[in-house]
């Protein structure tokens, strides 16, 4: 049985692998071995900011949301829970945007929560 050497796919594996972590400092950004490893750490924290990203802006949203009730004279908490005892069922980026772009419906809104709370 011959031997297969996989010249040109073995190229091409490495090329896509050098491709992806182009622009890095150092042997990572030329050599192949280093560039794997890199490839990898890369996806990892890639990953982790994507998580951190939804977390920071739920924050945000958050934030957003305590202040807009502070200035109805309601606490966040007291808003939330009424909210869900209400049936109301928007959430928090939702409610963040009603709050910027439309202060009338998010009054209506703060009074539904004032009422099904108390």
């Amino acid at each position: 049985m011959p031997r297969v050497k996989k010249g040109s796919a073995t190229r091409k594996a490495r090329k896509r692998i050098l491709k992806r972590v182009k622009g890095q400092r150092g042997g990572p950004g030329r050599t192949y071995h280093l560039a794997k490893e890199r490839g990898i750490r890369s996806e990892v924290f890639a990953r982790i900011g994507r998580k951190l990203k939804k977390r920071q802006f739920r924050a945000l949203w958050i934030i957003r949301l305590n202040a807009a009730c502070k200035m109805r004279k309601i606490r966040y908490s007291v808003f939330i829970n009424g909210l869900k005892k209400a049936k109301i069922s928007l959430n928090r980026k939702m409610l963040s945007d009603i709050a910027i772009f439309d202060p009338v419906a998010f009054d209506a809104i703060v009074e539904k929560a004032r009422t099904a709370c108390a």
